[in-house]
Parts: C-alpha cells; structure tokens; sequence
C-alpha cells in the first residue's frame, strides 16, 4: 500500500495561527515526505468557509509543484460547478504541464448549500453541471478544435493549448457516495476517491455499487484510495491530546454541521444521522479516523486492507489547528515505524 498527505489549511477562528502558517507548513513538509518515501500530496477544498478551508487547490498544488519532483499532487477534491469548466481546462492542463505529469484531478459536484448561495449556482444544479462540466473539459483536451453548446455550458470553436502532458488528460478521481454518481464514475472509466467522514460499513456499501458496475463494464479500475484522518505519536494519549480537538472541530463544524442542514448525512459510529452538530464528539467517530501510537496505527490499517483492500492512503495530518511542528513529527513518526508494514 502506498501512503499520500491531505492538506486543507484549516485555522479555527480564535486559534492565534496566522492564515499563512499552515500554506508555509506544507510547503517546509513536502521535500521531506518525499524523502520519506510518501507517494502523493492532495488539496481538499471547500468556499467561504469560517476558518479558512482553502478556496484555491490548484494554486495550492501549483506551490507543492514547485517544491516536489516525484510524488503526484492534485485535488481532493475541487468543487467543479464553482469553476468556468473552460477557463478550469486550462489551468488543469497547465499545472499538469508545471509538474511534468504528476497532477490528480480529484473532483465532486459539492453538498454545502452556503457556498453554492455565494457563487450563486444554483445547487439543485450542481450535479447536472458536475458531468456537463467534465464532458467540456475532456473534449478541451483532445488538443482539436470544439465547440460546446450544453444545458449549463456554451463554448464557441476554440483550441486549449498547452494540452495536458498526460494523456488524453490526468487521472480523473470521483469525490461521490450516491449510488447514481458511483456508477457514471464507472462510465467515465474515473477512480472513485472515498471519504473520510464514511465509515468502514459505509464504505464497502459505496465499494459494492462501483464495483458491480465496473464488472458490468468489464473494467478494472487501476486504484483504489481511501482517504482517512491519521495522526500518530509515541503514545495513545499523546496523539489524542494534539490531535482530538482537530477531528472534533472538523466534524462538528463541517460534516455536522451539514448533515444537521440536510446538506449530507453524516452517521456517528453507532449509526445513527447526526442532526446537532453540537452533539458531535471524538469517541462517536473513533472506528474511521486513525489517531493513536505507531502500533495501534498498524493495526488498523491492517483492519482498513482486510474490509477494503485500498492501493493507497491518503492521511490527513495536517488537521485543524494543529501546529506544524506536531504534523511533521507525526509524518516523521509514520513514515519510520508504520509504512514500513506496508512495504
């Protein structure tokens, strides 16, 4: 199993962190987890949010670009009805120009209603313009001339150069969980990308859709990643204490908070729909985040390749306020004494 970073940039209001502290955090990681032996880097990203979840993955990526030469970098996962699916051609092809061909293009239509009010998309839209978006952008990088005339997107005869250095474009990696999405992720021939905030139980109810539908297809996807929260220290109550607050905030203010919307369901580890964000605690979601000593964390990526037999794990270590300092000796900490195990 190979093992990737997750960066969000989230700084809870009130932490006395300056917004720039974690951009500059991962930059100073990135050429080390290379070292390391880490396979990937990947942007999550979300829009006018409170604490500064980061609104630009691909900017982000273009600086993890710079300061990296092997390990892929890309997006999981950017919001495609937010972006000009056109103008988004382009940047795609030029950052995969930048990093010589190591760029992931993670994608998902989106759930938190807020941040399509502010972008005034209409969110009952979201996934219609999801695929129509894709559809340009793929017919962008045949490196023909097209033109597009769709529901949502028009585009006169144009050209897109640079193309993408890979081709006929980058990895597509499908962010879904609705079984409708799983199965035109199939037809698209994309890489499905599970969540963090699903369960074991959850994520081998996704995996059977994909899965069955791949098998119709008679394809056979080439990846199968996970990503998970993951934090280690030398003991359990080391890593708890840095890194409880951080899952706690995270899936009290974003996924509790939306599922408590009725933006997306969010199930606590007993299985019951969070409807209070406030109710939202670290013991209620222990069994899919992976926080505790290097030998816990052996076990229960042991657990994750028995259930789910993933290719590679993406870990979010770079959690809500927590200091880069702590993220980087938990990087140093997995890479020594835990991926050797999965070597």
């Amino acid at each position: 199993m190979k093992f990737g970073l997750l960066f969000a940039y989230q700084n809870p209001p009130g932490g006395g962190i300056p917004s720039q502290e974690p951009y500059a955090d991962m930059l100073a990681c990135l050429p080390r987890a290379e070292e390391l032996g880490y396979s990937s880097a990947f942007q999550a990203s979300h829009h006018v949010q409170k604490d500064s979840f980061c609104p630009s993955p691909l900017i982000a990526m273009a600086g993890a670009a710079a300061v990296t030469e092997k390990m892929r970098i890309g997006t999981s996962v950017l919001l495609v009805p937010l972006y000009a699916p056109l103008k988004l051609a382009e940047d795609i092809a030029t950052i995969d120009n930048l990093s010589n061909g190591r760029f992931v293009f993670g994608v998902a239509p989106g759930y938190v209603s807020g941040e399509f009010t502010a972008h005034n998309v209409p969110r009952e839209e979201r996934v219609g313009r999801f695929e129509e978006a894709l559809d340009l952008m793929i017919a962008a990088w045949t490196g023909e001339p097209f033109s597009f005339d769709g529901t949502y997107y028009r585009a006169p005869e144009a050209r897109v150069t640079p193309l993408p250095v890979q081709r006929p474009h980058p990895p597509i990696w499908y962010g879904v969980s609705a079984k409708s999405s799983l199965r035109r992720a199939v037809q698209r021939r994309a890489t499905q990308i599970m969540s963090p905030r699903h369960g074991i139980t959850e994520l081998k109810e996704h995996y059977a859709v994909y899965d069955e539908a791949a098998k119709e297809a008679g394809w056979i996807p080439p990846e199968r990643p996970i990503i998970r929260q993951v934090f280690v220290a030398e003991t359990m109550a080391k890593a708890e204490e840095t890194a409880a607050p951080a899952v706690d905030y995270l899936y009290r203010e974003l996924y509790g908070a939306a599922s408590a919307a009725g933006d997306r369901v969010l199930r606590g580890d007993d299985g019951q729909v969070i409807e209070d964000s406030e109710t939202v605690a670290f013991e209620g979601f222990k069994r899919r985040y992976i926080i505790g000593d290097p030998d816990f964390a052996i076990a229960e990526i042991k657990n994750y390749e028995t259930e789910l037999d993933p290719s590679e794990m993406i870990c979010w270590m770079h959690m809500p306020g927590i200091r880069g300092a702590d993220c980087a000796a938990s990087m140093e900490l997995f890479a020594k004494e835990v991926m050797p195990a999965f070597s």
